[in-house]
């Protein structure tokens, strides 16, 4: 089984200023991690920048471009409270967008079996025009449609198991019987959305919210009872992950209690999935996580389960 990482230099360059959890710290702990002689198997590659196109699939063309005018060439310019520009967002937003598009092709062409793209910012909070909870392109969406664009997929699951629900995601794809959104998260939590009478125009919107203090046997039977059998149902001709870690019990930001090894068997289990349905392939993307520790933990469960190894 071959498990690609797509990775770029840009992503340590986006920084929103000391404190911030959403930190470049984040790709030098997964860096890091991957850097143990257990992934010397990893087929590495460096993320291309998104195209416009790839990227307008999703966001509208004025969205983009006010984006970009609005980096600053020095200091920060802040869009909100927690999400923040700086030199080096641009940059790394396009390679970010542009990795899970790259893993995309990869995997759809057959040339790896799954992937991982270890790049920042993250991107599920962000709807079709609107940039928030750190996010400024939603790369999942753009993978999901260069996918259908680009390699004829017909059916895309997006599964996302994040602590904080991918409002921007459930947004883009809310009347879109294409695509199906499932999620777990926290709930009640930022930004506020996911709860399970949240479904979508056509049943395509899955979401299973999770109480404060949830641990991997809670989690584990809303994955099993609820997201599995849709997937399933589903049929997808890909699943991608929007792979946030940050429902781990060390992270700071939300009140779950999961641990590495939920990630590693919540990833197989969708690993099943695609075998079943796709031939294996899988697309992960990187969300959140944002204790350093448990988040290096919780992505080298992941890779290793992608790698068939975990």
């Amino acid at each position: 089984m071959s498990t690609l990482v797509l990775s770029h230099p840009s992503s340590l360059l986006h920084d929103m200023g000391d404190g911030h959890p959403e930190r470049p710290d984040r790709i030098r702990v997964i860096q890091r991690v991957l850097e143990h002689e257990r992934f010397q198997q990893l087929i590495r590659e460096r993320a291309p920048a998104a195209s416009m196109e790839a990227i307008t699939r999703v966001h509208p063309a004025d969205y983009v471009r006010a984006l970009e005018e609005a980096v600053p060439k020095e200091g920060i310019t802040q869009l909100d409270q927690d999400t923040i520009l700086c030199p080096g967002t641009w940059e790394a937003m396009i390679h970010s967008a542009g990795g899970a598009c790259r893993a995309v092709d990869e995997v759809m062409g057959g040339l790896v079996s799954n992937a991982f793209v270890a790049t920042r910012p993250p991107g599920h909070h962000a709807e079709r025009s609107t940039p928030m909870g750190f996010c400024f392109l939603n790369n999942a969406a753009i993978a999901a449609r260069h996918a259908q664009a680009v390699h004829g997929a017909k059916r895309v699951a997006i599964m996302d198991f994040d602590v904080h629900h991918g409002n921007g995601t459930q947004d883009i794809f809310w009347s879109d019987q294409s695509v199906m959104y499932l999620s777990t998260h926290e709930a009640p939590l930022y930004p506020g959305t996911g709860f399970a009478n949240e479904t979508g125009d056509f049943n395509n919107i899955v979401n299973a919210p999770l109480p404060a203090g949830a641990d991997g046997e809670v989690f584990s039977h809303a994955m099993s009872t609820l997201i599995l059998p849709r997937i399933d149902e589903f049929a997808p001709d890909l699943i991608i992950i929007s792979a946030g870690f940050d429902a781990h019990q060390r992270d700071p930001l939300a009140h779950l209690n999961l641990l590495e090894t939920d990630f590693g068997w919540a990833t197989k289990r969708l690993m099943e999935m695609a075998n079943k349905h796709c031939q294996g392939r899988v697309v992960s993307v990187l969300e959140g996580g944002y204790d350093l520790d448990g988040l290096a933990r919780s992505v080298a469960a992941h890779v290793l389960t992608l790698m068939g190894a975990g």
